[in-house]
């Protein structure tokens, strides 16, 4: 098969959703085997990514009678071979069909149903060309690697009428929805705070050097939207997590799950008023340039949210290494990563443990594309849109920030509370971790004003901030503007 060109690909793409948007109103129906009846239809998926997070994704569509796995797309083929084609004809008895370039399975006009697993500089475009090409899409987190892309996603998602579940699986887990439940009901008094943690220990990822990109990749296709450059790490997966060019840190990594739930927990629907954020790469120089160690604090106004981010080693904080922490007048709920769910008073007495139960957020999609209804989502674009902008508002202001001493940080947050006392406990960590911030100075971003509706910058920063918000994109790997949706 001839691949695309981008011109084409759209264009044959808004023709499919031009099609597909004549029959949005209508339940979908899904592929059937010749010969079955309705019970045996099965919605066709196609998994871009099957490293990682992607097993889980073969996981949650393999199991199920209503769905089949179709199409394998990953640009490194000894990977999508061995760990997604042989693995779906091994469980299934079924081999699908594999691709390097996802243009190519989304020419295929079976496949329903999209579920993106890639590295999270890929998201976002593969979400807006699956849209665009007729087909409902689950996205992993975080759904864009920009703020400005993940704004296109949910408009693409509306325009088209398509159902687009984000991968922040918290949202679909019982004890965890309990817990907010709780905290909206007032279980714990009047609440406008809310800490975010991602203690998560980070190693070295190796020296930065000049190293060999595994002859099984198609390194143009797996760059994609990313700065045509050498491979500057020694492990090819993963460690891409720590590379601006095509990873968001471990703020939007495994944070961006915590920063959804305490934004969820506060009950905000916007990016907020104003961000400021600090910190550094510390005890350690690699390959990697993202923080390791970063605090990200967003004013609501009356409502503040703070998110910690600790990659060396560390201890809990009220028993939460990787959760979040709602602080209310009578007092206070915990939640952790894995579902882990308790309300205390303001003494540290429990008060009630939220009971955990069975989940399963893919089936949470597969049932909302039966139905046709976005609200049926626990986790909606748009919701996914909001809470990855936040860890992303966040790094810009890192990225901004200037090296000073600690003593300077002081200053500037002087008079702030819960910013000084947040502070005074990421000086205590790192000194426990024998870094010396006499050397080893903080990058200390400015505080950026926002414009919530717009989701731009404001005031005097705004001309150096705003292009942050989006990147230059390397063609033909371009998230169209907003009036090319």
């Amino acid at each position: 098969m001839s691949k695309l060109s981008r011109r084409e690909f759209l264009e044959n793409s808004m023709l499919a959703a031009t099609v597909a948007g004549g029959l949005s109103q209508t339940p979908l129906a899904f592929a059937a085997e010749e010969g079955s009846s309705s019970p045996n239809e099965r919605l066709r998926v196609a998994v871009l990514g099957v490293n990682g997070r992607g097993q889980s994704h073969l996981n949650g569509f393999m199991k199920r009678k209503d769905a089949e796995v179709v199409a394998i797309v990953d640009p490194d083929e000894l990977v999508g071979q061995k760990k997604g084609v042989d693995r779906v004809e091994k469980s299934t008895g079924k081999k699908p069909a594999y691709f390097s370039d996802m243009r190519e399975a989304f020419e295929d006009k079976s496949i329903n149903a999209v579920s993106i697993a890639t590295p999270n500089h890929w998201h976002s475009l593969a979400a807006i060309w699956a849209i665009q090409a007729g087909k409902d899409v689950y996205v992993e987190k975080p759904v864009s690697h920009n703020v400005s892309e993940g704004r296109r996603v949910v408009q693409a998602a509306r325009k088209y009428d398509k159902i687009c579940q984000t991968g922040t699986q918290s949202r679909s887990m019982p004890s965890i929805q309990a817990a907010i439940e709780f905290v909206h009901s007032g279980g714990i008094g009047e609440m406008n705070f809310a800490r975010a943690l991602c203690y998560k220990r980070r190693k070295s990822i190796g020296p930065k050097g000049n190293y060999d990109v595994p002859a099984s990749v198609d390194y143009n296709i797996w760059l994609g939207p990313a700065p045509e450059k050498g491979l500057s790490r020694q492990r090819f997966h993963y460690d891409w997590h720590w590379q601006w060019d095509t990873g968001n840190g471990d703020l939007g990594n495994q944070g961006i799950h915590q920063m959804d739930v305490a934004r969820w927990g506060l009950g905000v629907s916007d990016v907020g008023e104003s961000v400021v954020s600090y910190g550094g790469r510390f005890g350690y120089v690699d390959a990697g340039n993202v923080a390791n160690s970063q605090v990200s604090i967003h004013d609501y106004g009356k409502k503040t949210l703070v998110f910690e981010v600790r990659g060396l080693e560390t201890g809990a904080l009220r028993n939460t290494t990787v959760g979040v922490i709602f602080y209310g007048s009578e007092g206070y709920v915990t939640i952790t990563s894995g579902g882990d769910a308790a309300a205390f008073d303001k003494t540290g007495k429990k008060l009630k443990q939220f009971a955990k139960a069975g989940y399963d957020h893919f089936d949470n999609f597969v049932q909302a594309v039966k139905s046709r209804k976005k609200e049926d989502l626990t986790a909606d674009i748009l919701e996914g849109h909001l809470s990855s902008a936040l860890c992303h508002l966040g790094n810009i202001s890192y990225q901004m920030g200037e090296k000073i001493s600690a003593k300077e940080v002081e200053k500037r947050l002087d008079g702030q509370d819960e910013a000084s006392r947040t502070f005074d406990r990421f000086q205590a960590h790192l000194a426990a971790n024998k870094v010396d911030l006499e050397k080893d100075q903080i990058q200390f971003g400015p505080v950026l004003t926002l414009d919530s509706k717009k989701e731009v910058f404001t005031g005097e920063l705004a001309s150096a901030a705003n292009p942050l918000l989006t990147r230059s994109y390397r063609k033909p790997f371009v998230v169209p503007a907003e009036g090319d949706i």
